[in-house]
């Protein structure tokens, strides 16, 4: 099911467990984000009835580029990556550097650079209305810290909560249930964060996804993005780590 969003139409795409896959679409320009199953991304792409122009990829884990050779060569689509990571991502067409932009159907398309999860991780700006944010950051959590260093991730959750508040966030799983269990545990008082926690118990009882999700949610109920210093994002993620 595609929804409209500033001009964009966007596409989740479950895969294998509880990966989250997305299309997004402006203006007759297509992207396809992290495709760990190519049959599953080619499905997607032909029951929308459209080409393909790029194949975006976040970070080099498998369960985020599997596919992605398979599905650029079925529609002659562009792989688009990080320059900094291309010797462990699948052979890039696009090699991106920080902050580089490609056009998007007239639209802007950014990637910046957001360690953490990965040192090679990346998130994708669509026009400053759309963020895919692969696992660097998921609806009240974040990803587990397998690279890098507290503070470069730290700075990256930073970077990316100075965006637009009104930013939808295209993040790479279906995690909420769990994070929101952590979360409520580390803050208990936390109003929003309670009603957003609610929310997720009755979504996933009723087996709905429970994104995207905007930013200015995540803001007011996600810990790790609320976290204010490098260690104190590192307590947090330790004590997730151990949850």
């Amino acid at each position: 099911m595609s929804i409209a969003y500033a001009g964009f139409t966007i596409t989740r795409v479950p895969m294998l467990t509880d990966n989250y896959a997305w299309f997004v679409g402006h203006d007759g320009a297509t992207a396809f984000v992290d495709p760990a199953d190519a049959e599953a991304a080619i499905f997607a792409v032909d029951r929308e009835g459209s080409k393909l122009d790029y194949v975006l990829l976040t970070h080099h884990h498998d369960d985020h580029v599997a596919g992605a050779r398979a599905l650029a060569a079925r529609f002659d689509a562009k792989i688009v990556g990080n320059a900094a990571d291309a010797s462990r991502l699948p052979p890039l067409d696009i090699a991106l550097k920080d902050n580089d932009t490609i056009d998007f159907g007239g639209a802007k398309l950014k990637m910046i650079a957001t360690p953490g999860h990965t040192t090679g991780h990346v998130t994708y700006l669509f026009d400053d209305e759309i963020a895919a944010v692969g696992d660097t950051l998921f609806s009240l959590g974040c990803g587990r810290m397998f690279e890098g260093t507290a503070e470069a991730f730290h700075t990256s959750l930073h970077r990316l909560a100075t965006l637009s508040p009104d930013t939808m966030l295209l993040c790479g799983h279906e995690y909420t249930l769990s994070n929101a269990r952590f979360a409520r545990s580390v803050d208990p008082d936390n109003e929003a964060l309670m009603a957003r926690a609610n929310e997720v118990e009755r979504l996933r009882a009723e087996r709905e996804p429970t994104l995207p999700v905007r930013l200015a949610e995540e803001l007011l109920t996600n810990p790790f993005l609320r976290a204010q210093t490098p260690e104190e994002f590192a307590r947090l993620r330790t004590a997730k780590d151990n949850f």
